[in-house]
């Protein structure tokens, strides 16, 4: 069995073995048998992911049993709803019955709690609550869980039975949600700071993926791919490309560097609309945006690096003065509004962009290493 898997959106690393799953069947097994040994209780299983667990313990009850099945509802992907609905309820009637409630993991107990409501109003004679999983720090409830197969932490949990929006079911392995300890950075500079010199530096170093807006939209137009068809419709037409088109081509370089251990966005977000995609973005791959670091440079420096660069660079924007301080004019008017948006969530780094390559990348390097402690 793998080690980690994907689904949908996120990457679960293994947790609990086939073997050890199967040992916590065997032992509550165990304990339903000496426990009930005389009387015909009804397993009631929760649906829909306790059905592997309850079709293991009926196989290993050796006495008489009956079975009734129940549905809430409580999970809408990664979170738990206080709100429970039961979605259908136990047939046929289980008044005056020993209920058995199998359950394939108690959290909160709030689903618990709805089915005890449900037991008491069928005026059941006894009932007891089997668990395969039970998770002693996020339990509330006053309800004693009479029979758990393994006590874990408080982690997402997928296989045997259950599930993140419906995959995962079918893992006879325990997975849970990898933690990402990412280290994603918006880094920005002025025309002339050096930024994309920086961005190569810090990208080894840090064992990062380089992401530039840039190369990503020449990639998928020069391509033809579907984003890139579309992306270059708006600019073939003057308009500029939509924000949604520009977040998907930025979502897919993020999927396909699924294992990278952080990402440094070159010149992404430029809006602030733009900065809230990106915290969608890595909010589903479980990450977040660790700082903007933006390279400060004073403006007569600017200038004389890029007239000096356009001696070489034979670009015409790098020749006309006029053009150069406009163009470092926009970044300040687009910078100063990100550096606001990131300065309220306290993660925007200014960073002395003057000197050598090795002192500014030492600068960055401090930096970082604090964002990352």
């Amino acid at each position: 069995m793998k080690n980690t898997i994907t689904l949908h959106d996120l990457t679960f690393e293994k947790f609990i073995s086939k073997t050890e799953v199967q040992q916590a069947v065997n032992g509550v097994a165990v304990r339903l048998n000496d426990d009930y040994q005389g009387k015909r209780p009804v397993f009631l299983t929760v649906l829909n992911g306790a059905f592997l667990f309850s079709a293991e313990l009926i196989k290993k009850f050796d006495h008489e049993c009956e079975m009734s099945f129940i549905k809430v509802a409580s999970y809408d992907g990664l979170n738990q709803s206080d709100e429970i609905s039961t979605v259908m309820g136990a047939e046929p009637s289980l008044k005056g019955r020993d209920v058995i409630v199998v359950e394939d993991i108690v959290d909160s107990g709030n689903t618990i709690e709805t089915i005890i409501r449900i037991l008491e109003q069928e005026e059941v004679a006894s009932f007891r609550i089997a668990s395969l999983f039970y998770k002693p720090a996020a339990y509330n409830k006053p309800y004693t869980i009479d029979y758990v197969g393994l006590e874990i932490p408080n982690d997402f949990v997928v296989g045997f039975g259950l599930d993140y929006d419906g995959l995962g079911r079918n893992f006879t392995s325990i997975y849970k949600l990898k933690e990402t300890q990412m280290t994603n950075l918006v880094l920005f500079g002025p025309p002339g700071a050096g930024k994309g010199t920086q961005a190569e530096v810090l990208k080894e170093k840090y064992n990062l993926v380089h992401i530039s807006t840039g190369d990503v939209f020449r990639y998928n137009i020069k391509n033809q791919t579907e984003l890139g068809t579309l992306a270059k419709s708006f600019i073939d037409k003057g308009q500029l490309v939509p924000d949604t088109v520009t977040i998907d081509m930025l979502a897919a370089e993020v999927e396909k560097n699924n294992e990278a251990q952080g990402f440094i966005f070159d010149g992404f977000p430029r809006t602030e609309a733009q900065a809230e995609a990106l915290d969608a973005l890595l909010s589903k791959k479980g990450t977040e945006v660790a700082a903007m670091v933006a390279l400060e440079v004073d403006d007569e420096v600017l200038v004389e690096r890029l007239l000096a660069r356009g001696k070489t660079s034979g670009r015409a924007d790098d020749a006309d003065e006029n053009v150069i301080r406009n163009r470092i004019k926009v970044y300040y008017a687009e910078t100063a509004i990100l550096k606001n948006h990131y300065e309220k969530q306290h993660k925007y780094h200014g960073v002395d962009g003057v000197g050598s390559v090795e002192d500014i990348t030492e600068r960055l390097s401090n930096a970082i290493d604090k964002i990352k402690k």
